[in-house]
């Protein structure tokens, strides 16, 4: 069996194959460019484990209190030293990246303290973290009050606005660096750096924390290499590697990290506790393969870009943009478009694939949500899933993949599947966009 048959056995036509290999071929110079990155970053995530001494003895588990871990506490010496930062709290006790961001926030914020984004409204789940929609134990519950300040209509910051933001009550300010449920550009290390910069120059002692989700290894710095005092992520994206099966990070400046781990644990106990029940082997594997992961997910997101760019729908990034992140939103304009994409991404999954992905009410969002995911660890988003709210301007949210050839896989899957429901003009002969509503971008 050829690569070619095996491909229709999967469920593809010849037209969408064919359809896939001409564009392809066009990207063998992007694509070299995100394998010499992924050498780099693979080269500086080698060399912070040398230098701190990894050895097998840091796999060992340990359970109750994990007082005097040591390979909890080496690995997160070997974050301080990828991020170039003073510390790191690295856990399977942080959920989620929502978590992360949580104890992030909370453990630096008072009552009566500000907090600022500069770039709008941040990710549907921390709305209720914040208190903009009510929830119980919001900051907002404890007095921590909320500001933002839009983006400009080309996506980048409003720095008038900024500095008119900041006041004497202003602590915090967070920036999120990947796009979220907008259709906006996803910011560079370089543009985070510039926006901290401006803010620091406006209160020096403001503390600026960066949402890193997605964006880890895409570059050759990160957040704090640039002046952000605290970055934060989860470790079922990026820096997980596809093998972490829970757990967030926080790095930064050592008070801020110091404050977020008093936060996860409590007063007295801080970063002593917290054991890591075997699972310290799959943390520090998945942070070595990472760098290669993320090269896989992001040449997926290239690829995906170009198709359906080609097929006359509005992408974001575009196809020949720049990537800071491993997203890839794509917008259809019709809840049909969403639901059909999906559909082929979970039909390309090994786990679940015979699932078919409806839209539901999902905990923390303020529209039903269609999720694609055939991960081997749930929720896992570093491996190949989809996802978007139905609502205007019905786009979707493409990542992950832990190899490219499986992100090519599920981005033909997912063509394959708007084809068949006739919402592409792709034939046999030729391309043609079909005609679609009109959205405007974020």
């Amino acid at each position: 069996m050829n690569k070619t048959t095996i491909y229709t056995s999967l469920g593809l036509t010849p037209q969408v194959l064919k359809f896939g290999e001409e564009i392809e071929a066009s990207l063998k110079d992007r694509f070299e460019v995100i394998d010499e990155r992924a050498e780099y970053n693979q080269l500086k995530v080698i060399k912070a484990m040398q230098k701190n001494r990894v050895s097998d003895i840091h796999f060992a588990a340990t359970t109750g209190y994990g007082y005097n871990d040591l390979g909890r506490d080496t690995l997160e010496k070997v974050y301080a030293s990828v991020f170039e930062a003073e510390s790191a709290l690295v856990r399977p006790q942080l959920m989620s990246g929502t978590h992360a961001l949580h104890i992030a926030l909370s453990g630096n914020l008072r009552p009566g303290d500000q907090l600022l984004s500069p770039n709008g409204k941040p990710y549907d789940t921390l709305e209720e973290v914040i208190g903009i929609r009510e929830s119980p134990g919001s900051l907002k519950e404890y007095g921590v009050t909320y500001r933002q300040v839009d983006l400009r209509p080309d996506g980048s910051f409003d720095f008038d606005g900024i500095a008119k933001a900041i006041n004497e009550k202003t602590k915090l300010m967070t920036i999120q660096r990947s796009k979220g449920y907008a259709v906006r550009p996803t910011f560079s290390v370089d543009q985070i750096g510039e926006v901290i910069a401006f803010a620091k120059k406006i209160k020096p002692d403001l503390i600026c924390m960066v949402d890193n989700c997605y964006g880890e290894f895409v570059e050759l710095t990160e957040p704090t290499q640039v002046g952000a005092d605290m970055a934060v992520g989860s470790l079922i994206k990026n820096p997980g590697g596809g093998l972490a099966p829970i757990g967030g990070y926080i790095v930064g400046r050592k008070d801020c990290v110091d404050r977020a781990a008093f936060r996860l644990s409590a007063p007295g106990l801080g970063r002593e506790v917290g054991a890591s029940l075997g699972l310290n082997q799959s943390l520090y594997q998945g942070l070595f393969l990472s760098p290669t992961v993320v090269a896989g997910a992001l040449k997926g997101a290239i690829f995906a870009a170009n198709i359906y760019e080609k097929l006359g729908f509005a992408v974001v990034p575009d196809s020949k943009e720049e990537r800071h992140d491993i997203i890839q939103s794509i917008t259809f304009g019709t809840p049909e478009g969403v639901v059909a994409f999906c559909q082929g991404i979970q039909a390309a999954a090994p786990v679940d694939s015979f699932v078919t992905p409806e839209p539901w009410d999902m905990p923390g969002y303020d529209a039903p949500v269609i999720m694609a995911a055939g991960a081997f660890v749930q929720g896992s988003s570093i491996e190949l899933s989809a996802d978007g709210p139905i609502k205007p301007p019905y786009a979707v949210y493409f990542q992950g993949g832990l190899t490219w050839y499986h992100a090519k896989l599920g981005i033909l899957m997912s063509l394959q599947k708007l084809c068949d429901a006739g919402l592409t003009g792709l034939t046999p002969k030729n391309i043609t966009p079909k005609p679609q509503p009109p959205c405007r971008r974020q």
